[in-house]
């Protein structure tokens, strides 16, 4: 199967908007271990004087993440699908959450930043090209800041695999089908087994620059499928926000 990407990712985005948040509703965990996550970037002081990106925040479950985890921080967060974002929108939210319609290469170009963390949920197996993305996070990253990824990536057993292809066949794409977008699960499906192992994507962290970087299982029938992936920007942080 020839993966999404791009335009037309965001399109099929686009169009599951209205029954997406639903259909993550059926996954046991999904929004706890999306807190799980973001509680990983260990900010201090629950966020006070920081500056979030939710990168990639869909209709805004992971952005409620970091909202919980940092109640004090000011929050960016974007995404490339405007009808998932519409759905973000609508929901409450306090006055220092705002949502931008940008990818990740053009907030780096928009004079956003820097942030003081990143958060990213279930993105970098969707772009095309995740090195590029990982250096738009460096970009935007201040000196010292922290950088964590809630990632489906297989941990590289047979076993795992096995299991995603087995939830994916059972659930994930009927379920998909049901609401008329089953080329969108049908990707996640194929992008999950087409993206780097856990191991393998943190030496892509690495490699970008990242320091740091440790992985962690989430919990529950996600074990070994999805992690968290925690980094910091390479260079000496400057100010007290971004100490250790």
């Amino acid at each position: 199967m020839t993966l999404l990407r791009d335009h037309d990712l965001a399109h099929a985005f686009d169009h599951a908007s209205r029954t997406y948040d639903g259909l993550t509703s059926l996954n046991p965990g999904y929004r706890t271990d999306l807190l799980r996550s973001a509680r990983r970037l260990r900010l201090p002081g629950g966020g006070a004087g920081l500056h979030l990106l939710d990168l990639g925040c869909g209709t805004g479950a992971s952005t409620r993440a970091l909202l919980t985890a940092a109640p004090l921080a000011r929050i960016t967060a974007v995404d490339a699908s405007a009808g998932i974002l519409r759905r973000a929108l609508a929901k409450p939210w306090p006055a220092r959450v705002r949502f931008l319609h940008l990818t990740a290469e053009e907030l780096a170009t928009a004079g956003e930043g820097p942030f003081d963390a990143v958060f990213a949920a279930y993105l970098f197996r969707n772009v095309t090209d995740p090195d590029a993305v990982l250096g738009s996070v460096r970009a935007l990253l201040a000196p010292g800041g922290r950088f964590a990824a809630h990632e489906y990536s297989l941990s590289g057993s047979r076993a795992h695999r096995a299991l995603w292809t087995a939830v994916c066949r059972g659930v994930i794409i009927p379920a998909g089908t049901l609401t008329g977008d089953r080329d969108l699960y049908r990707h996640l499906w194929h992008s999950v087994l087409a993206f780097d192992t856990a191991p393998a994507f943190a030496g892509r962290l690495a490699r970008a620059g990242l320091t740091s970087v440790r992985v962690a299982p989430v919990a529950g029938w996600q074990t070994g499928i999805v992690h968290t992936f925690l980094a910091r920007d390479g260079h000496p942080a400057t100010t007290p926000e971004h100490a250790p």
